[in-house]
């Protein structure tokens, strides 16, 4: 009889090929889905930049700002601090009000947070169950942020349309519409750092983002940190991307049979 460790090892070469199958492996359902994200990405870069069309991504804007201070607001509370408020303003900026935490990791926390729960959304957009449990994670997070924004009518209202956005998603063919828009607000989400540090600090040079305070505070240039913060951000929109495509094989039909059994609507 062969020793342990060799029969692990025969185990592990048998189970290989199928790992390496499954993991980059691409079916219909899910190229329909990378299709669809790559759309999201044309639309949301011309939308991001063109006059006056721009203003028609201001909700999901303020939706993502949100997430971006609740980055901030949650690792200022996981480092000992204390968040005292959290609001955003009509010009698509947003501030979060801390005392204590520990700004190194609060500092980067807003853009990197935000690509981290844009990485979770795209995971989750690629089925329909795992969009329902991500709405319902959402909505404890929006929860959070709205204690945090309870002075801020502006936070406020963009919370609620965000809630009544995803409840009403629920009720579209057996959650079917629910994964499409949260896979879309996960790509904006996801990308948000790129075209927001893009824009601050290489086109437009903002001295106050958090880059520049991050720099004033441990060195090297605003514009580095940007970058850097940029390619992590990317780097996790794509192990949530991998990560969809392995945990996720199923059609839309079996997504939608699958759904009917997960809190059904109707």
């Amino acid at each position: 009889m062969a020793p342990p460790y060799v029969l692990l090892a025969q185990r592990a070469e048998e189970g290989a090929p199928h790992l390496a199958q499954r993991s980059l492996t691409v079916n219909h359902t899910q190229a329909i889905t990378l299709g669809v994200m790559a759309v999201y990405v044309v639309v949301i870069a011309l939308l991001w930049n063109l006059p006056y069309v721009r203003y028609s991504l201001w909700p999901f804007k303020m939706l993502v700002i949100a997430f971006h201070e609740f980055g901030h607001a949650i690792t200022a509370c996981c480092t000992g601090g204390k968040v005292k408020s959290i609001s955003l303003d009509p010009h698509e900026g947003g501030v979060t009000h801390m005392q204590g935490g520990l700004s190194a990791v609060t500092l980067p926390a807003g853009y990197l947070g935000s690509s981290i729960i844009g990485a979770l959304l795209i995971f989750a957009g690629f089925d329909i169950v795992a969009s329902k449990i991500a709405s319902i994670v959402l909505g404890v997070c929006f929860l959070l942020t709205l204690w945090w924004a309870r002075k801020d009518w502006l936070t406020i209202m963009t919370i609620i349309l965000a809630v009544g956005l995803l409840v009403a998603c629920w009720f579209i063919a057996h959650g079917e519409a629910l994964r499409w828009v949260v896979l879309f607000i996960g790509v904006m989400s996801g990308l948000y750092s790129v075209w927001d540090i893009c824009d601050d600090l290489i086109l437009r040079k903002v001295n106050t983002s958090d880059a520049s305070v991050f720099a004033h505070k441990y060195g090297g240039s605003s514009q580095c940190w940007g970058v850097i913060w940029s390619l992590i951000s990317l780097a996790v929109m794509a192990v949530g991307i991998i990560g969809g495509i392995a945990a996720f094989p199923e059609s839309f039909s079996q997504q939608e049979t699958d759904s009917k059994h997960f809190i059904p609507t109707r």
